[in-house]
């Protein structure tokens, strides 16, 4: 079996299941059925992704109900063969469940109204409610299994972005070069090609790349960096008519990810060419600023910290000089200082105020204190931890200086 491509265990997928029960108790006491539509919910908890439905009842049922492709969901779960189940439509489902649905709980986020509508012509719900939530803090708290696929990811990020990326940076390149380059060596190294957002609509390729002030480009992306992009229409990727010369920062903030599971790091550069230019005084303090601000946010992820006491107390321990620009460019500021990795970029937990519930051992979060430098671009750090009691264990090695080329 090809390492990159190993199927989730059977007893991975039964203590995930025990999990989500679990939580659902505590949750939605009465619920009678939950009904998964997102293909990512599908791998997590059947080791595949098709299109269908994953259909959980009380009394303990799990069935995998897989439209296309039925094959490939036989050949890559783990699940026992009577709980994957082929459908051709939704009466398929109905007359393998057999009695009502009663109470449903569905992903709210995620299920359009039409398939909904087209769901409840044949499955006899009596009423809806949401399970985002339960799901999400369910897939917060990583397994051993998952954790080994981050730590990789984590290690080829960190190769990636600190040995790989200096050597192909070159005078005259533009943004879209780079970012192709980069992409290249991406795979080559053994990321999987594409980058998981669970935010609504949200897509910025593999990450965020700007030479410069491109940098603080608004962008309709919920992160401290900007970017221009293509154009209005491809607002990523790389803008083709910006080259990289001496003088300009590089601005890398790409997610990896191995076998589905990702890390989030962010690297900063500064081309000097042969002119040997420097680096502004401005943009090196703040860097510098960020990269101990990260550290300090790395000692307090230990279990039984909450979010948003980490977040207050890291804003309020900030000088008022330093808060213009930071974690965005002008009025453009995002309201967190982190958040969840792992089969998604954006997970729960969230650096920020509101997320009250108190961290657990394994959850892996990225943490990103970054600022806007007018005239120069965005500095600053990301790396990924891994909660534990002795604080952040880092994955992708940790933030680093600016990097000079």
């Amino acid at each position: 079996m090809d390492r990159w491509n190993e199927p989730t265990p059977l007893a991975e997928l039964d203590a995930r299941k025990e999990r989500f029960f679990a939580a659902m108790e505590r949750a939605v006491p009465d619920w009678e059925t939950a009904i998964l539509v997102h293909r990512v919910h599908h791998l997590y908890f059947a080791g595949t992704m098709q299109d269908g439905l994953l259909v959980f009842r009380r009394d303990g049922l799990r069935r995998y109900f897989a439209r296309r492709s039925f094959e490939r969901a036989c050949d890559e779960s783990s699940l026992p063969a009577g709980e994957v189940v082929p459908m051709e439509s939704y009466r398929d489902a109905a007359a393998e469940l057999g009695k009502p649905l009663g109470k449903t709980c569905v992903e709210r986020e995620v299920l359009p109204l039409a398939m909904l509508e087209r769901m409840q012509k044949h499955l006899s719900m009596s009423c809806v409610v949401g399970l985002d939530g339960v799901v999400a803090r369910v897939r917060s708290v990583k397994s051993a299994w998952e954790l080994g696929w981050m730590q990789t990811s984590g290690s080829l990020h960190r190769q990636l972005l600190e040995e790989i990326v200096p050597t192909f940076l070159r005078e005259g390149m533009s943004e879209t070069d780079f970012v192709a380059e980069l992409f290249e060596a991406a795979v080559k190294l053994g990321y999987q090609g594409v980058s998981r957002f669970a935010m609504f609509q949200n897509e910025v390729g593999i990450g965020q790349y700007a030479f410069g002030t491109n940098a603080l480009y608004p962008t309709n992306f919920d992160g401290p960096g900007g970017s221009r992009g293509m154009s209005a229409a491809i607002p990523f990727v790389g803008d083709r008519s910006c080259f990289l010369s001496p003088g300009t920062s590089v601005f890398a903030d790409m997610g990896f990810g191995v076998n589905g599971y990702h890390t989030d790091k962010t690297q900063v550069y500064f081309f000097r060419g042969s002119g040997k230019a420097t680096i502004p005084a401005d943009a090196l303090a703040a860097h510098e600023k960020c990269r101990e601000i990260q550290s300090r946010i790395a000692e307090l992820l230990v279990p039984g910290n909450t979010p948003d006491a980490i977040y207050r107390q890291i804003m309020e321990s900030l000088p008022d000089d330093f808060l213009p620009n930071f974690q965005g460019f002008g009025a453009r500021k995002v309201k967190f200082l982190g958040h969840g990795v792992g089969l998604h970029i954006d997970e729960y937990p969230v650096l920020a105020r509101g997320f009250c519930e108190p961290l657990e051992e394994n959850m892996v979060l990225a943490v990103e204190p970054k600022k806007g430098i007018p005239g120069f671009g965005t500095v600053g750090v990301e790396d990924t931890y891994r909660v534990t009691p002795s604080g952040g264990e880092c994955l992708t090695g940790g933030g680093r200086e600016i990097q000079l080329l």
